[in-house]
């Protein structure tokens, strides 16, 4: 049985191959990261004790993807384009598909960040001015426009008087209690 043989004038036809099917991979699973949501990837569980971002697994199946791409998009204009010997092409290609992968790595731990979820922490809204969203009767319960954490926020409120507030009168919040707001015409 006969091996195949692959000529030196032939080989970029490998890192050609490498970078469309690394790229078509890349284009989808980048899709399904848009579309589906972030939550597409594998991801392997390790017991470890340090205090890294679970959220952040460095390989992945993203990050591998980019990387023969890069190696394989490089490896071909090398050869092509730049003329380098076999040896320092591969060198430079592993190089940039390194920087491919972390890149990617990089830009995906960003996307992640985005998705954080901050808790408010209503007691930041005591004592602060705000407009009732809704018309409040006497001790009754509406909503109300108020700054909490540094941020305009509508949230669920009681009417702490025996008197009607309207919708868009300023009010106080003069207590937080059960993370529900209690307030008073300003």
């Amino acid at each position: 049985m006969m091996v195949p043989v692959i000529s030196l004038e032939n080989i970029w036809k490998i890192y050609f191959y490498i970078a469309i099917f690394a790229t078509i991979l890349f284009v989808i699973k980048m899709l399904m990261f848009t579309v589906v949501g972030g939550d597409s990837e594998v991801s392997a569980d390790f017991n470890t004790e340090t205090d890294v971002d679970p959220s952040f697994n460095f390989i992945s199946i993203q990050t591998v993807i980019a990387f023969f791409m890069g190696f394989g998009w490089m490896g071909y204009a090398g050869l092509h384009q730049f003329e380098f010997g076999q040896i320092i092409n591969f060198v430079i290609s592993f190089i940039v598909g390194l920087v491919f992968m972390f890149g990617t790595g990089y830009l995906m731990l960003l996307t992640k960040k985005l998705e954080k979820n901050v808790k408010k922490d209503k007691s930041t809204a005591l004592n602060q001015v705000g407009k009732a969203y809704t018309s409040f009767e006497p001790n009754a319960m509406g909503q109300v426009e108020v700054d909490i954490n540094g941020q305009l926020s509508v949230v669920n409120a009681k009417n702490n008087t025996s008197e009607n507030i309207n919708a868009f009168d300023s009010v106080k919040v003069v207590k937080v209690e059960d993370d529900l707001l209690y307030i008073e015409k300003a």
